[in-house]
């Protein structure tokens, strides 16, 4: 028995357009998307009668996947959290980069919310945390050669 590697992370956001047009805009490029509904998803997911549409996107390396799912049904009814850093659960989504300047730069033209400012971590990582949409908390880090 052998677990080979993470295969990809799924995301659950409201607004299926603003999250797709950032992360394509991030970087990220599209792999797929479609409608998801039937039996199959509902014993997948443990919900009855989803409806649900899903996008794919892969990083430039080919290494990792994000699936971003829009259910239709059932709903949410909490609405969008905006966690902090310290809340329980899985709270973010890094991505090493190259030129973090320029990237958070970038987000911050944009509107991006910057949760911290570039920070360098020992000789070893310049590192950034930001809120894209729905909530998603990415942190950027940049190896230091």
């Amino acid at each position: 028995m052998k677990i080979n590697r993470i295969d990809h992370v799924g995301v659950v956001v409201n607004d299926l357009l603003v999250t797709k047009a950032f992360f394509l805009d991030f970087g990220l490029e599209l792999l797929g998307e479609g409608e998801v509904d039937g039996e199959w998803v509902d014993r997948v997911v443990g919900l009855n009668n989803v409806k649900a549409k899903c996008v794919v996107f892969r990083t430039p390396d080919g290494q990792a996947n994000i699936e971003l799912f829009k259910f239709y049904t059932p709903s949410d009814d909490q609405g969008i959290l905006k966690p902090s850093a310290n809340t329980l659960g899985i709270r973010h989504i890094a991505f090493a980069v190259e030129d973090i300047e320029a990237i958070v730069a970038k987000l911050k033209k944009k509107g991006t919310e910057i949760i911290s400012e570039i920070q360098q971590y020992k000789e070893s990582y310049k590192l950034c945390l930001l809120r894209g949409p729905e909530g998603i908390i990415l942190e950027l880090a940049e190896e230091i050669k």
